[in-house]
């Protein structure tokens, strides 16, 4: 009897072992995969969440993308009650960028005032925040912000803004002044 026990006792533990590692290895990066940029993690596209053209929902963590700022879209719950000029051109564009990607990784650094992590985006080894602003879709933030540790990315957003059309929106950052009701 406690042979049968002990042995049931071990298939449990096994069974849970093995769900354990399932679960672990799930999250991480898959086999064979390289990293386009040091530090950098796989996305799965599935598990993303958009927001607008700077932020998105990665696997429960919002994360707002550095480099940037998007026109706003309408986010009643702060007191964005109308889309700024662009703003669903941008948040439809970033989909586009990530969605259409082979390959989709971040890097993190930190968390911003609202509680976001910081990060950048690439999409097939490409900075996400360079192909917005060569879209005319982003304002470069590197100027405010600084480097965020990251100074060789900065400067690929600084060159990309620098040769970037300038953007057909206010600053959204001028924007949310004149028109976010708190």
């Amino acid at each position: 009897m406690k042979r049968i026990r002990r042995i049931r006792n071990l298939a449990a533990l096994v069974a849970l072992l093995g769900a354990a590692v399932y679960v672990t290895c799930a999250d991480e990066d898959p086999p064979g995969y390289k990293p386009s940029y040091r530090g950098a993690h796989y996305v799965r596209t599935e598990r993303v969440r958009f927001d607008d053209g700077d932020t998105f929902t990665y696997e429960n963590t919002e994360i707002r993308i550095l480099g940037i700022d998007c026109p706003e879209i309408r986010h009643p719950d702060v007191g964005m009650h109308e889309d700024q000029p662009y703003g669903r051109a941008a948040a439809e564009s970033t989909y586009a960028l990530v969605m259409r990607a082979g390959t989709v990784e971040y890097v993190l650094d930190g968390d911003d005032y609202y509680g976001r992590k910081l990060g950048h985006i690439f999409v097939d080894g490409e900075l996400l925040s360079v192909r917005l602003l060569e879209r005319g879709l982003a304002y470069e933030t590197v100027t405010h912000y600084g480097d965020n540790g990251f100074p060789d990315l900065a400067q690929r957003i600084l060159d990309a803004s620098l040769k970037a059309p300038k953007p057909l929106f206010e600053k959204p950052s001028q924007w949310r002044r004149k028109h976010q009701k708190k």
